[in-house]
């Protein structure tokens, strides 16, 4: 159903099966969202850009959420929760839905980062500092570069670096 009444609506899917949920409500013809991205793809041997999801954990339905069809959309395999507030589903901002279809599809190259914040530890990924860990600082104005500031003999250096060579260390 596409009409008015019809709202696009988050669901939390199991680790790694954004895909598969997406193929799901496709198979139960219910209209599903999955934006992906273009990523460069790691490999020990070469870099790759492949398409992964723009949001993991998250594929979007559009539903006028009629019960037989909520039933259907949270029985999909994959499917963890429709996300709400108190139990019930909140539909997704129409604006936010917009931008993310326009991101999808394009030939662009976006690296999706955890948030990363002021003293958040990360370690360099890319180039002649790939391993050193350090401390955020801040992102560099009007630039692609972060600050990272380095502990090293009882002494702190700080670094410019692009913020796409960087990975958070989770805690």
């Amino acid at each position: 159903m596409n009409d008015r009444s019809s709202k696009w609506y988050a669901l939390h899917t199991r680790s790694r099966f954004e895909q598969k949920v997406y193929d799901g409500l496709q198979g139960k013809s219910i209209q599903g969202f999955l934006p992906r991205i273009q990523v460069m793809s790691r490999r020990k041997d070469r870099h790759k850009k492949i398409l992964v999801p723009m949001i993991p954990g998250y594929v979007f339905v559009l539903s006028d959420l009629e019960p037989e069809e909520h039933l259907n959309i949270v029985k999909t395999v994959g499917v963890v929760r429709m996300v709400g507030f108190m139990g019930r589903p909140v539909p997704a901002n129409e604006e936010e839905i917009s931008s993310l279809m326009i991101l999808d599809g394009t030939d662009r190259t976006v690296q999706n980062q955890r948030y990363m914040k002021e003293g958040d530890r990360v370690m360099i990924m890319e180039g002649p500092l790939k391993g050193l860990v350090g401390f955020y600082l801040r992102h560099k104005v009007q630039s692609e570069r972060v600050v990272v500031s380095v502990e090293l003999l009882q002494r702190s250096v700080s670094v410019e670096i692009e913020n796409w060579a960087l990975e958070k260390i989770p805690r």
